[in-house]
């Protein structure tokens, strides 16, 4: 399991934001995504460390995983976290794009799209996201309230993509490899590590790469029954013995405001280096 937990510096790479205090935007509708084509995703070739580490282009290993955001909207998120989180998703989804016409999948704890999805996606989730008009219409649309279950939705998640690469395992490498990236404020009202630990045995059953599906998790404000939580899921996850799926991002960077916020830069950097690992372990 990955954990990082950097002490603040000027100029870091920082995904850490102060607690919300201002009211989110007005609710305005937008065209309903379940009335959009989508298009099937194509497989890419089997990642490799030198087809994602490459000095002209940092964000090179985007191009052979697919990008699914799960955000949490509990109410807490409310404002400022609101307001971060949605302009990191407007850098990052113009940047995958030119590395992945596909874009970036993007769920919610609790709000649902009437998407059915398709093969490998599971309901309720918005597909294809390429643009930064995207995603402000989007996070404009869905108002902030509720609690955390983490673990239901991963489960709905990770479902239909366990499922599918279950039932292609002799030819597992035509299904891209997927990065989850959780973005998230507070502790889980639920059990993710369950969660996680069912759907890695089924991985390990079928012998799926290490790369095959990667969950990082990132926390946004300090709450520190989060903070406690998130560590103890990296912790434990350690003593269930299956494969090292997890990675956990705890930590605080400054900017010239003095403030703290959560970059593009910052996500992508972390999962590129969670990605990193994984390719390692399958060379040993």
């Amino acid at each position: 399991m990955g954990n990082s937990n950097i002490t603040p510096s000027y100029g870091s790479n920082n995904p850490f934001l102060d607690i919300p205090t201002e009211a989110p935007p007005a609710y305005e509708s937008t065209t309903k995504s379940s009335n959009l084509e989508i298009p099937r995703r194509a497989a890419s070739p089997a990642p490799s460390i030198t087809s994602v580490t490459c000095d002209e282009d940092r964000y090179a290993f985007l191009t052979t995983f697919d990008t699914v955001f799960v955000i949490d909207d509990s109410g807490s998120m409310t404002g400022r976290s609101w307001r971060e989180v949605r302009e990191a998703l407007s850098a990052i989804a113009p940047i995958c794009t030119s590395h992945d016409p596909d874009g970036i999948d993007v769920y919610f704890l609790n709000h649902r799209s009437s998407n059915a999805g398709s093969g490998t996606q599971a309901p309720g989730g918005y597909y294809q996201i390429r643009d930064a008009n995207q995603v402000q219409r989007l996070f404009k649309s869905v108002r902030p309230c509720g609690s955390t279950p983490t673990g239901a939705r991963l489960h709905s998640i990770l479902k239909p993509y366990v499922s599918h690469i279950s039932r292609r395992a002799g030819d597992i490498d035509s299904t891209k490899p997927v990065n989850i990236i959780v973005i998230t404020d507070g502790c889980p009202i639920d059990d993710p590590e369950s969660i996680i630990v069912h759907h890695a045995k089924k991985l390990d059953q079928i012998e799926a790469p290490p790369h095959q599906i990667g969950i990082q998790f990132f926390q946004v404000g300090n709450e520190h029954g989060a903070t406690k939580a998130l560590r103890e899921l990296d912790d434990d996850l350690k003593d269930q013995g299956v494969r090292d799926m997890v990675d956990t991002a705890t930590w605080n960077s400054t900017t010239l405001e003095n403030s703290q916020t959560l970059s593009a830069e910052g996500i992508l950097k972390v999962v590129l280096g969670a990605v990193v690992r994984r390719l390692d372990q399958r060379s040993t």
